[in-house]
């Protein structure tokens, strides 16, 4: 009997049990199929992040303008006339950075006044060249002052020809260096490491060497702007030495009007026809006269009133007789002296034959540019664009490597010195 009730007792709990079960199950929500993929795909699923727009890379070509362009604006900084304490790091700078670029880029140098040439152009052997800037010289100086040139064949040819042919004609003095153009006597260090003094630097040089008796020699061709600027340096410094003495420039004074010629304008006017007319081939002047040549002498010209000498150059080759030959100017000052207006007298003189020659003593950037470059402006090119003429020649060649015009500057050293002693 016990044993029955057991029995049926726990079958009533498993009943309850299965009961209670099935209640829970039927409590569960349906979930559906659809909300749960939407689900699963928003947990699984990341925000898409932005990726950011990369940055257009500069073409090979304006890396290579970039490169040429910062090389430009050293030589700009450079192309000036004042030295500062940065000169000479700017002028080592300005080569390292030439020397750095690719020949590609260094034709795509170009800024106000910067170009390829600047370091580009060979003008001959730099080493052949003297600065003159030594120390240790003694008690006596004699200072050339020129303007300069970055041409080096020019400059040894024409400077340093007439420093040594002084230096050969009074060895008891020492014999110095100093330009007046502080742009080009950067451009010279900076493309060949040659150091030359300015105006300043050469007199303060000689102060420090004890320089006790100083004569200075002018290349100049006349008192111009050049000379004044010079002569106001050397009155800065005339109480530092106990003797100063400033000789004359090649063509000396300067007369009150065209007519007035003197001994200087006559003998230049003598060597430097004599030069252009052997250097041509011919036996006299007067030959080539025949064969219906003329010499143009191409000066430089100036605003300064010393712009006469021009003119008188012109006059003095006239009382010579030399009458196919010509005087004129790149800045066609005075006007009588500008291409357009040499072109009209020599065709009008009838002269089918031309032989352009600079009157500077140096043949540098305005001999080979201005006077024999291939751009339209140049002298030949509007002698050649006339069409007025057979043929049109040039002679690069400075003034300073005729030894006669270097006797005369000797002659001037000569009076400065003797000046000196009463």
């Amino acid at each position: 009997m016990k044993k029955t009730l057991a029995l049926v007792l726990a079958a009533i709990m498993l009943l309850s049990v299965l009961s209670s079960c099935k209640s829970s199950a039927d409590e569960t929500p349906t979930v559906d199929p659809a909300e749960t993929e939407q689900t699963t795909t928003e947990e699984t699923t990341a925000p898409e992040e932005e990726t950011p727009e990369e940055e257009p890379q500069p073409s090979q070509e304006e890396l290579d303008q970039a490169a040429a362009d910062e090389v430009a604006a050293m030589i700009d900084a450079i192309y000036v006339q004042e030295r500062t304490d940065d000169t000479d790091a700017q002028c080592e700078a300005a080569k390292a950075a030439w020397d750095a670029l690719t020949d590609a880029q260094k034709e795509l140098v170009e800024g106000e006044e910067a170009d390829p040439d600047y370091f580009g152009r060979d003008t001959g052997d730099a080493s052949k060249d003297d600065s003159r800037n030594q120390d240790d010289i003694g008690e006596n100086e004699l200072l050339v002052v020129s303007f300069g040139t970055s041409f080096n064949d020019s400059r040894v040819k024409d400077i340093k020809g007439i420093e040594d042919a002084l230096q050969a004609a009074y060895p008891d003095w020492s014999v110095r260096r100093a330009f007046t153009a502080q742009i080009i006597i950067n451009h010279v260090q900076a493309r060949d490491g040659e150091k030359i003094d300015n105006m300043q630097q050469a007199l303060d040089r000689a102060v420090a060497n004890g320089v006790k008796n100083l004569v200075v020699q002018p290349t100049h061709l006349m008192h111009g702007a050049e000379y004044d600027e010079m002569m106001e340096m050397i009155d800065e410094y005339k109480d530092k030495f106990e003797s100063v003495a400033v000789a004359e420039p090649l063509l000396g004074e300067v007369g009150a009007d065209a007519a007035v010629i003197n001994a200087d304008k006559e003998a230049v006017a003598k060597a430097i026809t004599a030069a252009a007319v052997a250097d041509s081939g011919f036996e006299s002047v007067d030959a080539a006269k025949e064969a219906g040549t003329a010499f143009v002498f191409m000066g430089h010209g100036t605003a300064h009133v010393a712009k006469v000498t021009y003119s008188q150059m012109q006059a003095q080759m006239q009382q010579l007789g030399y009458e196919n030959v010509f005087i004129g100017t790149v800045e066609g000052e005075p006007e009588e002296t500008s291409c357009e207006s040499v072109i009209e007298a020599v065709k009008a003189a009838g002269y089918t034959n031309v032989v352009l020659r600079p009157l500077m003593v140096v043949a540098g950037d305005h001999a080979n540019n201005d006077m024999a470059g291939a751009d339209d402006d140049s002298w030949l090119s509007q002698f050649q664009a006339s069409g007025d003429f057979a043929s049109v020649e040039c002679q690069i060649a400075g003034l300073g490597e005729i030894e006669d015009i270097q006797q005369r500057y000797i002659e001037h050293t000569k009076a400065a010195i003797d000046s000196l002693n009463g």
